[in-house]
C-alpha cells in the first residue's frame, strides 16, 4: 500500500527526532477503507521503514465502542482486523486518540518543547499565544483510554487538527501523510521554547563512580544535563510531569545507587545509566533533560498526583508495554 509506505517514511523521520519521540513513545496511524493502521504498542518509529510495526484495526467498531464507553477501548485488542495482522502485535496504548480525530492520518508525538508547555498551570492561556491561526484544542490531562477519549470528545470541535494534551504531549492530523508532516513541522516550531546550555559532564568522575556499580556514564551529553543543570535536576527531583517518566525511570530522579534505579543523576557531575537498563532508559532521561532545560526558574508546573501515577502504572496496557523490554 502507497500511503502507507508513505507514513512509513514520515513515521522513521519523526522517530529519528529526540525532540519529537523518544524510545517507543509517540505513533502515528492512516485510516483507509474502514481499517485503521496504527503503530503497535512497544515499537519504535525510527524502526518504521524497516520493520513491520503497523496493526490493523476496525475503525467503525472503535467508534462504536467509544460512544458506550466500552472498557474493551482500554487494550482496543477487540477491535484488531486479525485477517490482516501478520505481526500478532497489539496496538498503540493511545489508539483512541487516533480513532477519535476524523483526518486520515494522524501523528502522535511526545514533543519536548509541547510539554514544555504543556506541563505548566497555564497551559491553555499560554499555548493560545503561540498556536494563534492553528485550529487546536487543549485536553487536560488524562490517563489514555477510555479517559482520554473522553477528555478529548468533551473539547472536540469541527476542524479541529492539533490536539495539545496536557502533561503529555501533541497530536496533528489530516488528510494526507504530507500535509500531516507539514502540519506538525510547523506546529513544533511555533511552540519552541528557549533551551539553557548545560555544564559538560565529567566523564571521567562518572567512570569512577560506576566501577563495581555495574552503571556506566550515559552517551549523550544532552542527558547528562539533568545532572549539570541545577535547575533541571531541582524541578525533575521530586516531581512526575508526564507519563513516559514514571513508566521507564520511576517517581522523580534518583541522586544515588539505593534501589538500583536504572538512572542516576550525580548532581554537577553527570549521568549515569545501569549496565542491564532498558534501550528506552537514556533517550527517557534525556527527554526529561530536555523538557526540564526549556523550563524557567519561575514557571507554574503541574506535576501528576500519586493517584495519576498509580492509575498509569497500574493500567494492564502500560503493564504489557513493560513486559517488552523496551
Amino acid at each position: 500500500m502507497v500511503e502507507l509506505d508513505r507514513l512509513r517514511t514520515l513515521s522513521a523521520r519523526v522517530g529519528s527526532d529526540p525532540l519529537l519521540v523518544q524510545a517507543a513513545g509517540g505513533n502515528t496511524s492512516l485510516k483507509r477503507g474502514g481499517v485503521m493502521w496504527i503503530k503497535a504498542s512497544g515499537t519504535w518509529l525510527k524502526d518504521a521503514a524497516t520493520r513491520d510495526i503497523f496493526v490493523p484495526l476496525d475503525h467503525a467498531a472503535i467508534l462504536a465502542a467509544l460512544a458506550k464507553d466500552d472498557p474493551a477501548c482500554e487494550s482496543c485488542t477487540d477491535f484488531v482486523r486479525a485477517d490482516l495482522n501478520g505481526t500478532g502485535l497489539r496496538p498503540s496504548i493511545e489508539t483512541t486518540v487516533h480513532a477519535l480525530m476524523p483526518q486520515r492520518v494522524v501523528v502522535h508525538v511526545h514533543c519536548v518543547n509541547t510539554i514544555a508547555w504543556a506541563i505548566r498551570t497555564d497551559a491553555e492561556q499560554r499555548l493560545a499565544e503561540k498556536l494563534r491561526g492553528f485550529d487546536w484544542a487543549f485536553i487536560p490531562y488524562a490517563r489514555p483510554g477510555l479517559p482520554l477519549a473522553a477528555a478529548i470528545r468533551s473539547r472536540m470541535r469541527k476542524g479541529v487538527n492539533v490536539l495539545v494534551l496536557g502533561n503529555h504531549g501533541l497530536a496533528v492530523a489530516a488528510d494526507s501523510v504530507e500535509d500531516a508532516g507539514a502540519l506538525l513541522d510547523r506546529v513544533a516550531a511555533a511552540v519552541t521554547r528557549p533551551v539553557r546550555e548545560a555544564a559538560k559532564p565529567d566523564r571521567a568522575a562518572l567512570e569512577k563512580l560506576g566501577t563495581g556499580a555495574s552503571y556506566r556514564p550515559a552517551e549523550m551529553d544532552e542527558t547528562h544535563a539533568l545532572a549539570t543543570d541545577p535547575l533541571a535536576l531541582k524541578r525533575a527531583r521530586h516531581k512526575v510531569f508526564y507519563p513516559d517518566h514514571v513508566v521507564f525511570l520511576g517517581a522523580g530522579v534518583a541522586t544515588g545507587f539505593d534501589g538500583n534505579p536504572p538512572l542516576v543523576a550525580i548532581p554537577g557531575v553527570g549521568v549515569l545509566i545501569r549496565d542491564d537498563a532498558r534501550p528506552a532508559v537514556e533517550p527517557m532521561g534525556r527527554c526529561l533533560a530536555d523538557v526540564m532545560r526549556r523550563v524557567e526558574e519561575g514557571d507554574p508546573l503541574l506535576a501528576l498526583t500519586d493517584d495519576d501515577i498509580g492509575r498509569l502504572v497500574n493500567w494492564d496496557a502500560e503493564k504489557y508495554r513493560q513486559t517488552l523490554k523496551l
